[in-house]
């Protein structure tokens, strides 16, 4: 594997880390596509360090397990601004 690769997958796995922030956000912070920094830390991790890739493992979960309350608090926000108006 690339070391160009290596490297933005351990700062990616440190960065999700330290911030909890989402794959969206991450890849917008990184300048790389959501398709790669999910093939980052899902797959390419494993292979450079798997005890990391399990914490961002729980990370994602966690991520999935409440992305129908982000999307209702979203929805419910633009519906407020537009009533606002």
């Amino acid at each position: 594997m690339n070391k160009n690769i290596i490297n933005r997958t351990l700062k990616e796995s440190e960065y999700i880390l330290k911030t909890k922030k989402t794959i969206r956000e991450i890849a917008k912070v990184f300048g790389v596509s959501k398709s790669t920094v999910h093939k980052d830390l899902s797959n390419r991790l494993l292979e450079i360090d798997a005890n990391l890739c399990n914490q961002i493992k729980q990370i994602l979960k966690q991520h999935i397990d409440t992305r129908h309350i982000k999307g209702g608090e979203s929805t419910r926000n633009k519906f407020l601004l537009k009533k606002n108006e």
